[in-house]
C-alpha cells in the first residue's frame, strides 16, 4: 500500500489496494470455523509412563533428553531431505539443563558492559516431545540460549546462518530507537542473512526492563524452534521482591515442518475441506520438554527452597494457541505484562496468549513437596480434530524434597481445585500499570478491519488470506521497506511503496490512535514493533464511538483481538524506522519460501526524514542481491 505521505491528524484510513495486488472480492465471503472438535490424549499411558519415569533435566540431576526413533507421517519434506525423511546425518537436538531457566539475582548491580553472543542457525533433528522432528535451532539447543542482561548493557549478538534459506532474528519488544535496521523483521527492516552468510546485531534496551524474548522473523521459522528467552534486569524495577528468577518458555508444537504446514494452510479449500482452518498442534513444551502419547516420559523439572518467592517469568513462545499456566496447589502473583510492571493481584491460572509475556510470584509455603506445572493449549482455537493431540504438558516443581521426587501420577489428569475463596483465573481487566493514569490525546488517526476470505479473480478457492481493510500484505523481495526508502527524493523523505505493503507513513510527532474493528471469527493476537500501546478501548461488534476507559489504561507490546470486536490502542510515535504490526499466528502472517503470505499485517513509517539518515552497515545491503536465493 502506498503511503499516506501526510501528517496531518485527521482521520486516516489503511489504504486500498490497487487492482494488481490482492486485493478482496466484493462478494467473497469469510470463513466460517467449525465448532470445536478435540481428540484427547490417551491419561493412561502417561500414567504408566510417569511411573516409570526417568527424571531428567532437573537441577542436579544428568541426563539427556531421549531422542524417539519414530517419526509423524506428517512430518513433511524438510530443506535437508526432499522425500520427506530426516536425514540421519543431521546432529541431534540438545535440550538445555533445567538450571539454565534459573536467572541472576545480582545482575542488576553490576556495572554496564557489553555482552556478546555467538548464534549458529542450522538444522538439526529432534524430539521435543519424543516424536522425532526435523528442527531448526540456534546453537544445537531447544529452546535457544537465554540472553540475560541489565538494562545499562549494550547487546552484541553475532548470527551466523547455515540454514539453506535466509534468516533473521528479532527481538521481540525491544524499541531499537535509532537502530531500527537492527529490528530483525524479514522484508521490512532487512533482506536477512543469506546462507552461510553472518551479520552483528548491535542494540541497546532504550528503557526497555522485563520479560521478553527472542526468535526467527523469516517466513515461519520460529515454529521450528528458532526461539529463546531475552530478559533484562534493572535495579529499581516496580515489581514486589522475591528470592528467585525462573524462565519459563511454552509453545505449542507440530511434529510436521512448518513451510508443509504453511502449504497445507494454502490447500484450496482449506485442511479438511474449510477454509481457514489453521493447522492444529501435535502437542507442546515447557522448556523444550513435552510429552505425547507413549513416546516421551520426561518432563521439565526444578527443584526450589522452601519458604521462599519465586518470580516465573512465563513467556508464550508459539505459533497458534494461547497456552493456560498453572502450579497444582499454588496462588500465583501477577506482577508483569509484556515488560510493563502491575498492581499485583492473585490468580488461580495465567492464560498466555502467543508472544505474550506475564511474570508471576509463586511463595514455596505448602506442604513440602512435588508438584505438578502445567500448560495447557487453548482448545477453542482448534477448528478440527487432530486425533491423538496432547492438550495438555506436565513440568515438575518441587521444594523440600529430594530432587527425585516426583508428583502423584493420579493427578495428572486430575488436577487438585484450590480451597473455597481462592482466585479465579486471569482477567486482563485486572491488570493496572504501575504509576500509570491517562494516556494521552490522540492527534493521528488509523482505521483498519481484519477479515480473511478467498482472494478474487479466475481461480476463486486458490487462496484463503488475510486482509487489513482489503489489502494482504505481500513480502518485498531483494530489497525491504527501510532499504528502499534509503535515498529517495520525495518531500518528507518516504519512499513510494506498492500498495501490498500496507504502509501508512506519519511524518511528525504524534499520539497515533489505532481503530481496528475484527471482522474475522477469530482471535488473533497482535504484536507491534518499536513501541508499546495503550489500551484504551475495548468491545464487542464495530467501533461506533463507543466510550473509551482512559482512566489507567493498560500499556503492553502484544495484546489480542478477540473474534467480531473492536479495540482501541495509542502509542507515542517518536521512533523513526519501519515498524511492523502483525498477528503473531504464523499461519496469518508467515511466508513461504516462495514469498507468498497468509499476509495479517501492517507497517508505519514513523519520521521518515529522520530514518533516512540511519547508518546502515553497508554488508547488511549488499546482502539484499543474495538473500532472494530461497530454496523449498
Amino acid at each position: 500500500m502506498s503511503s499516506s505521505g501526510t501528517s496531518s491528524p485527521e482521520h486516516k484510513t489503511a489504504h486500498d489496494a490497487s487492482e494488481h495486488n490482492r486485493d478482496a472480492s466484493g462478494s467473497a465471503p469469510t470463513r466460517s470455523r467449525r465448532g470445536l472438535v478435540l481428540g484427547i490424549a490417551a491419561a493412561a499411558a502417561i500414567v504408566v509412563l510417569a511411573l516409570a519415569l526417568g527424571l531428567g533435566l532437573g537441577l542436579g540431576l544428568k541426563h539427556k533428553h531421549g531422542q524417539s526413533s519414530s517419526s509423524n507421517s506428517s512430518a513433511s519434506a524438510g530443506t535437508s531431505g526432499g522425500d520427506g525423511s530426516i536425514p540421519s546425518s543431521l546432529a541431534v537436538v540438545g535440550t538445555p539443563e533445567a538450571s539454565a531457566a534459573l536467572l541472576s539475582m545480582d545482575i542488576a548491580n553490576a556495572a554496564p558492559t557489553t555482552r556478546n553472543y555467538d548464534f549458529v542457525v542450522e538444522e538439526r533433528r529432534g524430539a521435543p516431545d519424543g516424536v522425532e522432528k526435523l528442527m531448526l535451532v540456534v546453537n544445537g539447543q531447544f529452546p535457544g540460549p537465554t540472553i540475560e542482561a541489565n538494562a545499562d548493557d549494550r547487546i552484541v549478538v553475532n548470527v551466523t546462518n547455515k540454514l539453506p534459506n535466509s534468516t533473521a532474528i528479532h527481538w521481540h519488544g525491544l524499541f531499537q530507537r535509532n537502530t531500527n535496521f537492527y529490528d530483525g523483521t524479514l522484508a521490512i527492516t532487512q533482506c536477512g542473512i543469506p546462507p552461510g552468510e553472518s551479520m552483528i546485531y548491535n542494540f541497546t534496551f532504550d528503557g526497555y526492563v522485563g520479560s521478553t524474548w527472542w526468535h526467527a522473523h523469516a517466513g515461519t521459522q520460529y515454529t521450528d524452534g528458532i526461539t529463546g528467552a531475552l530478559i533484562v534486569h534493572a535495579k529499581n524495577e516496580s515489581v514486589p521482591a522475591y528470592n528467585g528468577d525462573l524462565a519459563i518458555q511454552m509453545a505449542d508444537l507440530y511434529h510436521g515442518f512448518s513451510p508443509a504446514l504453511l502449504n497445507l494452510y494454502f490447500t484450496p479449500g482449506g485442511i479438511e475441506g474449510t477454509p481457514g482452518n489453521e493447522p492444529v498442534p501435535d502437542g507442546g513444551t515447557i522448556n523444550g520438554v513435552g510429552q505425547y502419547g507413549a513416546s516421551n516420559s520426561s518432563f521439565f523439572n526444578v527443584t526450589l527452597e522452601a519458604n521462599k518467592t519465586y518470580r516465573l517469568r512465563l513467556i508464550n513462545s508459539g505459533s497458534f494457541v494461547a497456552m493456560l499456566f498453572s502450579v497444582d496447589d499454588h496462588v500465583l502473583t501477577v506482577i508483569e505484562a509484556d515488560g510493563t510492571p502491575v498492581t499485583p493481584f492473585d490468580v488461580a491460572s495465567v492464560s498466555v496468549a502467543v508472544a505474550q509475556r506475564y511474570s508471576v510470584l509463586l511463595h514455596t509455603n505448602a506442604s513440602a513437596g512435588a508438584y505438578w506445572m502445567r500448560a495447557g493449549l487453548d482448545q477453542d482455537a482448534f477448528t478440527y480434530d487432530n486425533p491423538g493431540v496432547q492438550t495438555e504438558v506436565r513440568g515438575i516443581l518441587r521444594y523440600g524434597v529430594a530432587n527425585d521426587t516426583i508428583p502423584d501420577v493420579v493427578l495428572l489428569d486430575n488436577p487438585p481445585n484450590l480451597p473455597s475463596g481462592s482466585p479465579g483465573d486471569l482477567d486482563t481487566d485486572d491488570l493496572v500499570p504501575v504509576g500509570g493514569g491517562p494516556a494521552p490525546d490522540a492527534t493521528f488517526s488509523v482505521y483498519f478491519t481484519i477479515s480473511m476470505q478467498y482472494t478474487g479473480g479466475p481461480n476463486y478457492l486458490s487462496q484463503f488470506l488475510s486482509f487489513i481493510n482489503s489489502t494482504s500484505w505481500e513480502p518485498l523481495q531483494g530489497t525491504s521497506s527501510l532499504f528502499s526508502h534509503l535515498g529517495n527524493k520525495t518531500a518528507d523523505g518516504s519512499a513510494t511503496l506498492a500498495d501490498s505493503q500496507l504502509v501508512t507513513t506519519i511524518d511528525e510527532e504524534h499520539v497515533v490512535e489505532f481503530i481496528i474493528d475484527n471482522l474475522d471469527d477469530g482471535d488473533h493476537p497482535f504484536h507491534l514493533h518499536g513501541h508499546k500501546f495503550w489500551i484504551v478501548g475495548t468491545g464487542a461488534g464495530r467501533y461506533q464511538h463507543q466510550a473509551l476507559d482512559n482512566k489507567a489504561p493498560m500499556l503492553r507490546d502484544t495484546l489480542v483481538i478477540p473474534a467480531y470486536t473492536y479495540t482501541i490502542l495509542r502509542f507515542v510515535a517518536d521512533n523513526p524506522g519501519f515498524w511492523a504490526f502483525h498477528c503473531h499466528i504464523q499461519w496469518h502472517m508467515g511466508a513461504h519460501w516462495s514469498m507468498q503470505a497468509a499476509g495479517l499485517l501492517f507497517q508505519i513509517n514513523v519520521l521518515p526524514s529522520e530514518s533516512a539518515k540511519f547508518a546502515i552497515p553497508q554488508y547488511m545491503l549488499d546482502q539484499c542481491a543474495k538473500a532472494g536465493n530461497q530454496q523449498p
